[in-house]
């Protein structure tokens, strides 16, 4: 599963974003949202994969507002052109719709 989760993450084009439900779903293991999850908090610290496009079924960063995890994730999104009202992604940059 780590392959297909790895390709379908760099497959996210930037300025867009996708959920960890969404990945599963689409790697083949629906309801697996939280495998998701644990293959990219295992990712080495040097990683080019954009693993801070993945984001949380609410539409929202997983991590804790007031972490540095999530700052660094929503720098990351906010280069990339990502908008936020309060603490929510906007849905126009879903890269891939949540059925």
């Amino acid at each position: 599963m780590h392959e297909i989760v790895y390709q379908l993450v760099a497959a996210i084009p930037k300025g867009k974003v996708t959920s960890y439900g969404q990945i599963a779903k689409l790697a083949g293991y629906p309801n697996h949202a939280r495998i998701v999850g644990n293959i990219l908090k295992n990712l080495p610290s040097d990683t080019s994969l954009p693993w801070h496009r993945v984001i949380n079924a609410q539409g929202k960063i997983s991590f804790p507002q007031n972490s540095d995890a999530y700052q660094r994730q929503r720098l990351l999104l906010e280069k990339e052109g990502v908008s936020f009202k309060n603490s929510k992604i906007l849905s126009q940059y879903l890269a891939w719709q949540d059925n």
